[in-house]
């Protein structure tokens, strides 16, 4: 299945709506990446994806990458340095966990949304919104690539 037909029109308007939400609540950057297929380690395959995007420039480095591989059933969640060093042990895989559970399940946009509400709620603990100055650094919408190979 190409990245763009995993989720329906109204389920990727859902996700990018908790995006936007999440996103009001502090000055963390959240993104969603999907593609048809990862060689190698998505966790590299994210880092790669996170500097594609820009999301290494913004001003607090505290953006955060979900990103999800479809047909090799791979997702891994990248964050920025400002945001990484101060998440607690352990944090990222609990994310992660929240995709695989529901993606088990074949409830690819619940569990994409709930992973963008815990990820927004512990960017909302330690990035508030200032609303002076607070800027969307970065595109909300969700970013695919129907590599093929």
């Amino acid at each position: 299945m190409p990245a763009r037909q995993f989720l329906t029109e109204e389920e990727e308007q859902q996700i990018v709506d908790a995006i936007n939400a999440a996103e009001q609540k502090t000055s963390g950057e959240v993104r969603i990446h999907i593609e048809h297929h990862c060689e190698g380690d998505a966790l590299d395959r994210a880092a790669q994806i996170f500097h594609d995007l820009g999301m290494d420039e913004t001003k607090l480095e505290n953006g955060v990458l979900i990103y999800i591989a479809t047909e090799d059933h791979k997702a891994s969640v990248y964050a920025g340095k400002g945001i990484h060093r101060e998440v607690e042990e352990g944090f990222w895989d609990d994310v992660l966990q929240i995709l695989i559970t529901h993606f088990k399940k074949e409830e690819y946009e619940q569990g994409i949304e709930k992973a963008v509400h815990k990820v927004g709620d512990k960017l909302e603990e330690l990035f508030p919104y200032h609303q002076k100055g607070n800027l969307d650094e970065l595109s909300n919408e969700i970013s695919f690539h129907d590599n093929k190979s």
